[in-house]
């Protein structure tokens, strides 16, 4: 039998449960499972920080945080100027998710840029030859229902480039291999693009990919991790692979590597970021399920949001100065995705 993704226009709910016991995966308590019927009849549970009664419509993309800020500017541009980070959670289709998260900060439409028919540049994690299941590289899943996305929008397959570069002794071409990476792209058509072999510009003393520059279009693609040093290998570290590879390994000689981070964000055209969270390494290695899609114009601004998820203590002092009071929240809560998966 054949699934067919179905939309939903107006949702309520029809039954609330109060728990009170926390489980491994919902820690925080209490928190509101409610069930929830669309004008299809289709039925489904929902968790909830917020408490709904019984007949109460129930809004799965609240972007309230966005509206009434300047009714002169679009979503997008708002979502661009404040930093918002959209924060969905994962349920069984990746690609749902991702066209959630997007659509809370605005969506890809025209008023920004005639993007069907423009230049993409898609940059996911690549970083050594593993299978999936490690989540040390974005996964191909992932990966395809962004590709998919983008199709469904008017984009073309001949205008899209997915970027990866080896900043270790292994070829890129391995790594792309193994990680199946290389297979998504050849389904679509996609030729990987190595920016080592690309030319690269300086600027404010950082030698960066060209390509960063040519493209409409930039999508970082991360996938998110727990990390000892930094804390989070997340949206900003993951936008170091514009640089040169004798760049970036000099880079991690400094004490400070995300003062360069930081120079690199304000360098890089504006881009946007869809970070995977779905199954994630914590510090030590081991892969836990957290099973979220993080999104925003702004990579500190997420890789903030994703530490007080994952309840990093103590805060490493570059994620300290992104004041997390100032970032609006669109999408889910934090309380209803947040896990502390070190203690798993």
């Amino acid at each position: 039998m054949k699934l067919e993704r179905l939309s939903s226009e107006k949702i309520k709910v029809i039954g609330v449960s109060k728990v009170n016991i926390s489980t491994i995966f919902h820690q925080k308590v209490p928190y509101f499972v409610l069930l929830l019927e669309d004008e299809k009849g289709n039925k489904w549970v929902q968790k909830s920080i917020k408490e709904y009664k019984i007949s109460e419509e129930w809004t799965p993309l609240d972007n309230k945080h966005l509206m009434g800020q300047d009714k002169n500017l679009p979503r997008t541009e708002l979502a661009l100027v404040r930093g918002a980070v959209a924060l969905w959670r994962i349920k069984y289709d990746i690609l749902e998710a991702i066209e959630n998260v997007v659509e809370l900060l605005g969506g890809l439409t025209p008023h920004q840029k005639s993007w069907w028919g423009a230049k993409i540049l898609i940059l996911p994690t690549l970083i050594s030859p593993k299978h999936p299941y490690f989540a040390e590289n974005t996964t191909p899943q992932f990966l395809e229902s962004l590709i998919k996305y983008l199709l469904e929008i008017g984009a073309e397959a001949k205008n899209i480039k997915v970027a990866c570069q080896s900043f270790n002794d292994v070829p890129v071409e391995n790594s792309v291999q193994k990680s199946q990476l290389l297979k998504v792209c050849q389904d679509y058509k996609i030729l990987p693009l190595d920016l080592a072999k690309t030319g690269f510009i300086k600027k404010d003393g950082l030698e960066i990919s060209e390509e960063a520059f040519n493209a409409d279009l930039i999508i970082n693609l991360p996938i998110i991790k727990l990390d000892s040093n930094l804390g989070v290998r997340g949206a900003a570290e993951n936008a170091l692979k514009f640089l040169r590879k004798e760049s970036y390994l000099s880079l991690q000689r400094l004490p400070n590597p995300e003062e360069t981070m930081g120079k690199l964000q304000k360098i890089l055209p504006g881009h946007l970021t869809i970070a995977e969270g779905n199954y994630i390494q914590t510090a030590s290695g081991f892969v836990a399920f957290l099973g979220i899609v993080l999104a925003s114009f702004n990579s500190f601004n997420l890789d903030r949001i994703f530490a007080e998820i994952c309840e990093i203590k103590p805060l490493p002092e570059w994620l300290k100065k992104v004041k997390i009071e100032s970032i609006p929240i669109i999408g889910r809560e934090i309380e209803e995705v947040q896990l502390n998966v070190e203690k798993i």
